[in-house]
Parts: structure tokens; C-alpha cells; sequence
């Protein structure tokens, strides 16, 4: 069922909170300030029952100007607003700016509401909707039905409520699919609960037991129970107003503006990328860096503003801009958050994000303006491909780019499949993330490293893969190295043997003189076969360079020479000759000891204690006390 939060806005002493009173029966001031005041100072809830059967829930918003950070705090929340105008006063300083405010939020749905219209003639009433209807042109509420209303005598009530079940039913439903999400307004213990906490659930859904996190300290918390317009509920829904109890964290812990969401599912920042929308009658310019206080769900942060690409923003301009916070916070492509000078406190205009967790820009950098363009106006899938290539080098899995796109995981996984099939991307093993640009240039730094390494070391089967990783990635340790190692030999640009790496069209070749040199090495092992000599042996038998001699050599080591161990070799002949005298005899007596071993190969203890060493380690033998048994 669709869930839906109505608001008010409008001037102090309006009548927004009698009129609430008269549509539910709920008197929403509840501070005792506020009673001893007769004005709202917090924000007020109730919920009623529409004539359709919907339950709606509803925020009442403070009208003061001293007040409008709460009035702010409340406003995220909302999907239809009662504009609230007192016919004896018309629109007036708070009527304007709560307006101004709604409409940079983006809010869609709304009524106005005419109230105290007891209090005045037909002709003065005529003329208050004249103006009205003046001062909300151009705006989401230039169409809107104007509902006179006299909430003391009852008198418009009934159609007013009228106006907004058929509202209801052309409004769209919020995203119950998304991660949860829900900005704290109100922080509260109860004896005997703990600590509550109360919002809008923006986004989707919470379940009892569920573990969440509160943000930005990304604090872990459980979910005792919840309720939902004053009844315990087993799930909330995004477009509800919900209480939840909370365990594993105390009261004093919480603040309002933070945020209850689902674990891992947003990123903490201290910097975003928007398009910042100046009002038409901003009260004066905005400038490179000035400080401002950014209004974001519930919350109230100071930052600096960084205009892109000029050093001042005029009434009803657009720019890229990058906010540079004094505080953390968790945000989301595409949330809205309101402007107002640092001091005066008057609204400037809107954000609307980009890029939740960017790098630090300079001012002027047409590569970065160019990149918001176009991720601005991209489809879900463009702004994944975006990040993927974005963050390549930091081997991104699918948890990491749930926070980097808001989207829940099932979802990037189908539009990585379709970018992986469309050639843009790369799905590495463990569910990593490259693009294909990225991929790229990997594959032409290993080719520049490892031709470079074979010019230098022709004899030599490749490069270590450590020394070229390290080359490759001189500054990350991620699992994503050895995928990305496995995708390049799948692909044929490299070839992966023991703790080397060569390129896959790389090959051994011997000059004539080393080709001499090569045969009179094997010529040297094979008369040696199970007493073989080393590498100083060898050196000392050939007249040759002592350094090419190794080099050769260190060529034949796992094709025609095996390593027994670091300072023993044996011909390859001479190595399958060995295995077949052992097997031969151990099939024949079950069993072969050290001894039986070393005649059988006419070598010493010492060669025949390794050879079997080696089988032991290579799963040929198994050694059981003092004799060995085949494997």
C-alpha cells in the first residue's frame, strides 16, 4: 500500500497546528514552551484516515524565521504540503521563503490551504486568492486548489480532506526496494525500552531485528521493535513515519541529522560534486568559497562552497559547485539539500548531487565539469560504468559500489552483466569490478614491463610475479592483483609458470654459442645422472663468460633441469628415470627405505635423502617411520 506524509509550511500563527487539529484531533505542540507560547517551535506529528482508507501520516512544521532549521528538519519527509495562508494576513515573509524552500526540494504535490476566512469579508477574500494565486505562478503549486477553511467552526475541513485523498492517489510511492534510509528528527529514551529514535523512511524497508547502522559514526545498532502511527509493526516502509527502538547504543550517542540506514549502504564524505540552482530572487550573489549552511534531511552542516567554474553566482544561475563540509555526513546521488548563507541566514538555492564522495577539484578544470555533465545526465547503468572506471584502481566489489551508487546489490549485478557484455567493463574473480579503460592500460604497462625484462634476460623464463606487480600496482595490496594476473593469462597476454610471468608470445632463444653451452651442461648432468654436479662444477668444466654459463643454466632449470632443492638439480632423464626405478621396486616389496633407495640409484645418502624429500613434498611418496610407501 502506498504510504504517504503530508506537511504543512506557511507563516507563523497561520494556523497550521489548529488546523491539523481540526482534520485529526491531535494538538502537535507538545513542548511546554510551546503551549505557554501559543506557537510551534519543534516539529509536531499525528497521522490521520482518509476517506479512501490510506493512512496518512503528518508533519507540522514551525513557522517562525528564528525556527527554520526545524521546519528544514521536516520538510525532506514530506509528499503533499498544505500550504497554509491566513485570508486576514495573505502571503507574508514565511509564506515566501517555506515556498521558496519546498520548491528547491523538488516537492510536487500540494493544496493551499486559506485559513481564519471567518475573520474577513468576500472582497478582501477575493483579493487575498488574487494574490496568491500571483505569488505561487510559476511554481509546483501555481495549479493547485485553493480550500477555505475555518478550523475553529469546522467549515471547509471536510472538502480540504477531499482535495487530498484524490491528491494522494496521483502521487508516486517511494523506493521500498532501495537500502534503508531514514533521517533522525527526534532522539528520546523510554523506561524500560532504551533509546528511540523517530524519522521518515525514505527509502526502503526495516524490520524488527534487523541490524542497522547510524551515520556518520557508523555506529551498529540493532532494531528492538517499531512503530508506525502509535502501533507496534513487524516492517516499516519507505514513506512512513516510524519509531524505533533501538538497542547497543545510548541516547547520548545520537543527534538529530543523523542518519538510521542500512549497513554499508552509503558512503561518509566531507566533500560532494552537485549542480547548485540559485533562486530567482536570491537576496545577493553567492561567491568562490563563501561559507554556507547546508540543509540536508534532518540535519544542519557548515560548509564551503566552491563554484566550478566562475567566482560568482548571481540570482537564478546554475552551476557545478563542490561542497567542502566541516563535518561528516552520508549522501546519495540525486538527494536535494537546501542553501542559506552562512550569515544573514537567508535561503540561497539548492544542490542537487552529483558525485557523493568526489576528489578535491580545482576551479577551472574542464576535464572535471565535462565528467559532471555527463554523469549528471546519465542512466543508472552510465553513472555505475562511471564509478567502475572511476575507482578501477581500488578493485571495487559490489559492496563497495552499493555505496558509491545507492542501488542495492542484485541490482549492479544485472547492469554489470549487461556492461560486461557490452564490452565496457570487466567482472573479475570475487565479484571485482574494472573497466575496460583500466583494463587497458594494464595490459599495456605489462607488455612495456615484461618486453623490456626479456630484452634484459633473454635466457630467463620471465619476471618474478611479485616484482611485477609491484610495478604494475606500486601502491595496492588488493586480492584484485592476482584477478587481474588470472585474466590477463586467460586472455593470452601473459603466460603465469611457478612464481614467474612472461609474455605468452615469449620464448627461449639460444645463440649458437650458447647452444654449445647447453649441450655440454646436459651433457654434464646426464653422465652425472643421480650424483649431479652444481652450478660452481659446471662453471669450472666449461671454457666460457661464468655469467652467461648461469644465465644458461637458470634458462634450462624446469625444462630440461629439475630443482630438487635450492642448491641441487637433476636432469629431466634422470628425474622420470628415478621415478620409475622407485615405483618399480616399491610395487614389487610394498615398501623401499633410505638405503634401498640409494643402492637402487648407485648415488650417496646425501643425493638419495633429498630425491626422496622432494617426493615426499610433491606428493610422490609418504614417508611411514623409516621406509616410504607410495602416495
Amino acid at each position: 500500500m502506498k504510504n504517504i506524509i503530508i506537511g504543512t509550511a506557511g507563516h507563523i500563527d497561520h494556523g497550521k497546528t489548529t488546523l491539523i487539529k481540526a482534520l485529526t484531533g491531535t494538538d502537535t505542540d507538545r513542548l511546554k514552551e510551546e503551549k505557554k507560547r501559543g506557537i510551534s517551535i519543534d516539529l509536531g506529528f499525528t497521522h490521520f484516515d482518509l476517506p479512501s482508507g490510506k493512512r496518512a501520516g503528518i508533519i507540522d512544521v514551525p513557522g517562525h524565521e528564528k525556527f527554520i532549521r526545524n521546519m528544514l528538519a521536516g520538510v525532506g519527509g514530506m509528499d503533499i504540503v498544505m500550504l497554509v495562508i491566513a485570508a486576514d494576513e495573505g502571503i507574508m515573509p514565511q509564506t515566501k521563503e517555506h515556498l521558496d524552500i519546498l520548491s528547491l526540494l523538488n516537492l510536487k504535490k500540494g493544496v493551499i490551504v486559506l485559513t481564519k476566512v471567518g475573520m474577513v469579508d468576500d472582497d478582501w477574500l477575493q483579493l487575498i486568492k488574487e494574490d496568491i494565486r500571483e505569488s505561487v505562478s510559476e511554481t509546483f503549486l501555481e495549479k493547485a486548489e485553493i480550500v477555505e477553511v475555518d478550523s475553529h467552526t469546522g467549515y471547509g475541513i471536510s472538502r480540504l480532506i477531499e482535495v487530498i485523498d484524490s491528491i494522494t492517489d496521483e502521487t508516486e510511492g517511494r523506493d521500498a526496494h532501495s537500502p534503508a534510509r531514514m533521517p533522525i528528527d527526534r532522539v528520546f529514551t523510554i523506561v524500560g525500552f532504551g533509546t528511540v529514535v523517530t524519522g521518515t523512511l525514505i527509502e526502503g524497508k526495516i524490520n524488527v531485528e534487523d541490524t542497522l547502522e547510524i551515520l556518520p559514526q557508523k555506529e551498529k545498532v540493532r532494531v528492538r521493535s517499531l512503530q508506525v502511527h502509535g502501533k507496534s509493526v513487524d516492517t516499516a516502509y519507505a514513506g512512513q513515519r516510524v519509531a524505533v527502538n533501538l538497542a547497543n547504543i545510548k541516547k547520548e550517542d545520537i543527534d538529530r541529522g543523523h542518519i538510521l540506514a542500512q549497513v554499508d549502504s552509503l558512503e561518509i564524505t566531507m566533500m560532494l560534486d552537485g549542480r547548485f540552482k540559485s533562486l530567482k530572487d536570491a537576496p545577493r550573489a553567492i561567491k568562490n568559497r563563501d561559507r554556507v549552511r547546508l540543509y540536508h534531511g534532518a540535519s544542519e552542516l557548515m560548509a564551503r562552497i566552491v563554484l566550478l567554474d566562475r567566482d560568482q553566482l548571481s540570482a537564478g544561475e546554475s552551476c557545478f559547485v563542490q561542497l567542502r563540509l566541516e563535518e561528516e555526513t552520508a549522501v546519495k546521488r540525486d538527494d536535494k539539500m537546501v542553501l542559506r548563507f552562512y550569515s544573514p541566514m537567508e535561503t540561497i538555492g539548492s544542490i542537487t548531487v552529483i558525485d557523493p564522495k568526489p576528489k578535491k577539484h580545482k576551479q577551472g578544470d574542464a576535464r572535471v565539469l565535462q565528467e559532471l555533465k555527463v554523469r549528471e545526465a546519465g542512466t543508472p547503468e552510465d553513472i555505475l560504468e562511471k564509478q567502475i572506471e572511476r575507482y578501477s584502481s581500488e578493485f571495487p566489489d559490489g559492496s563497495f559500489l552499493v555505496k558509491a551508487t545507492g542501488h542495492q546489490l542484485a541490482d549492479i549485478e544485472e547492469m554489470a552483466r549487461a556492461l560486461e557484455i557490452k564490452g565496457r567493463i570487466h567482472i573479475l574473480e570475487q565479484q571485482i569490478y574494472i573497466h575496460d579503460k583500466f583494463y587497458r592500460d594494464i595490459i599495456k604497462a605489462a607488455m612495456s614491463q615484461l618486453s623490456a625484462y626479456h630484452a634484459k634476460n633473454p635466457l630467463r623464463e620471465g619476471m618474478l610475479k611479485e616484482e611485477l606487480k609491484s610495478k604494475l600496482f606500486p601502491k595496492s595490496k588488493s586480492k584484485g592483483i592476482d584477478a587481474i594476473f588470472s585474466l590477463l593469462e586467460k586472455d593470452n597476454i601473459i603466460r603465469l609458470t611457478g612464481k614467474n610471468a612472461a609474455l605468452k608470445s615469449f620464448e627461449i632463444q639460444f645463440s649458437p654459442p650458447q647452444q654449445k653451452i647447453k649441450a655440454a651442461i646436459e651433457e654434464t648432468f646426464l653422465k652425472h645422472m643421480f650424483s649431479p654436479p652444481n652450478i660452481d662444477e659446471i662453471i669450472s668444466k666449461i671454457p666460457n663468460k661464468p655469467q652467461e654459463i648461469q644465465q644458461v643454466f637458470e634458462a634450462m632449470v624446469g625444462i630440461e633441469l629439475v630443482k630438487i632443492s635450492s642448491d641441487l638439480f637433476i636432469h629431466r632423464d634422470a628425474y622420470d628415470k628415478a621415478i620409475v626405478l622407485l615405483k618399480e621396486y616399491v610395487n614389487q616389496h610394498e615398501s623401499i627405505t633410505l638405503g634401498e633407495f640409494r643402492d637402487l640409484l648407485e648415488t650417496s645418502r646425501k643425493y638419495a635423502m633429498a630425491f626422496l624429500e622432494y617426493f615426499d613434498n610433491n606428493k610422490v611418496t609418504r614417508r611411514q617411520e623409516d621406509k616410504r610407501v607410495l602416495f
